[in-house]
């Protein structure tokens, strides 16, 4: 890392761009932006300045956050990040209150992102639940920043320093043992099937439907997890959109993107995109097995790759980030790559959160008792499935590309998803 002086501001620190961060850089598009939205319905009202002063203080808590992409010139062989000593912009806002806040809060999250020019590329939207009168807080995130751990990390800070209480997360799990690759894999050079086509809208950009369900049960002492649960229910559910549009090919397996956080979640927890991806396969003819043996095949299978060590977008993406060319030369490089491999880019993407590791209590502000996250939709995927749980609920957000699906086809392929989920519980008791 280095430090410069800019005439007439104060010093900066610059690092380059890590291979995540200039990877989802050089594939940026306008008409779908590459936004995390997060979701935290609380249980009662906070009062604006507080928390404006609680969120300037966190993001100084952790000041890889507070980082501007830094202007460049064409013959730049990388992209750099420039750390501030504070927000260029006041990153919380609180929009007039009205029926149909919420709904337009989601849209923005969707459409707007925050931009890479000004630090921090987070925006906090703070606005009364127009049921309740109760608090929801939106966070946006500029995911070639940042993923949705991180920034649920520095919301834990400000929960703190908002209403006095402690946040700390439990501690951790071991790390599970490590085991030897599956042999049992779908051939990885096999085109994964593609999520059929419904009724698309005639515009660009990112649709989402958000819901809150039941935690599945499953039995006490089961070599699944819930999250094996809700792998299970997204493949069921693709596999069954596509036969019902006449989609179904055999010979495609489908392959599920799977995001592994291995960070610490205390405040040691390094800020920035920090998840790998894991590709679970599952072919038609094992979706078809009885559900107690598809759980147990799946439970095998997404333990043994989550404990493989590799890079976190695979041996390929640091080779397509080394700086041996001008950055605007490698950019078209990537994309152009990025493009030739749409076909074998996975099915769908399956992002379980998992259980919020931190109360977000804010005092007498409230503490959350729902929390959303929505993971970006971008073609060819088209479509993702998040899911966190808070308070003993399960929430669901599934967003799609509107180039592949419209909102019936959204509420469609939630009916399936809860149809799925519930039977890994009662057929596998």
């Amino acid at each position: 890392m280095t430090a410069t002086t800019t005439p007439g501001a104060h010093t900066t620190r610059t690092h380059p761009f890590p291979t995540v961060d200039e990877i989802a850089r050089h594939c940026q598009q306008h008409d779908e932006p590459e936004t995390v939205h997060i979701e935290v319905h609380l249980t009662g009202t906070l009062d604006p300045p507080r928390l404006t002063t609680a969120f300037d203080r966190a993001l100084r808590t952790h000041p890889r956050i507070l980082m501007r992409e830094a202007p460049r010139r064409w013959y730049t062989s990388r992209y750099t990040w420039e750390l501030t000593d504070g927000p260029d912009v006041p990153p919380v806002s609180f929009p007039e209150p009205h029926p149909n806040v919420l709904e337009e809060c989601r849209a923005r999250a969707l459409t707007e992102e925050p931009p890479l020019t000004t630090s921090p590329p987070v925006r906090v939207e703070c606005v009364p639940h127009p049921g309740t009168g109760n608090t929801v807080l939106f966070l946006t995130i500029n995911h070639t920043a940042l993923d949705g751990p991180a920034c649920l990390r520095v919301l834990a800070t400000a929960a703190d320093l908002y209403g006095g209480r402690d946040n700390t997360p439990p501690p951790a799990p071991p790390p599970a043992p490590r085991r030897p690759p599956p042999s049992d894999l779908p051939s990885s050079w096999a085109r994964p099937a593609r999520v059929a086509p419904g009724t698309p809208e005639p515009r660009p950009g990112n649709a989402m439907l958000v819901r809150e369900l039941p935690v599945p049960r499953r039995p006490k002492g089961a070599p699944y997890t819930v999250n094996d649960q809700l792998m299970v229910a997204t493949a069921r559910t693709v596999a069954d959109w596509n036969e019902e549009r006449g989609a179904l090919r055999p010979r495609r397996p489908l392959r599920i993107t799977m995001p592994v956080d291995d960070r610490p979640r205390d405040a040691t927890m390094p800020i920035g995109n920090g998840t790998r991806l894991v590709e679970v396969p599952l072919s038609l003819a094992e979706l078809r097995r009885p559900t107690p043996s598809l759980l147990r095949l799946t439970a095998e299978r997404t333990a043994a790759l989550r404990s493989l060590v590799r890079p976190q977008l695979g041996h390929g993406a640091a080779l397509l980030t080394s700086p041996y060319a001008p950055v605007a030369w490698r950019a078209a490089a990537t994309r152009a790559l990025r493009t030739a491999a749409a076909p074998w880019t996975s099915t769908t993407l399956l992002s379980n959160i998992g259980r919020i590791p931190y109360p977000l209590d804010f005092g007498d502000g409230g503490r959350a008792d729902a929390v959303w996250f929505s993971a970006p939709a971008r073609m060819p995927r088209g479509l993702t499935v998040t899911t966190a749980s808070t308070a003993g609920r399960l929430h669901l957000a599934l967003r799609w590309s509107r180039t592949l699906l419209g909102p019936g086809d959204g509420e469609r392929l939630r009916e399936l998803f809860e149809h799925h989920l519930h039977a890994t519980q009662e057929e596998a008791r």
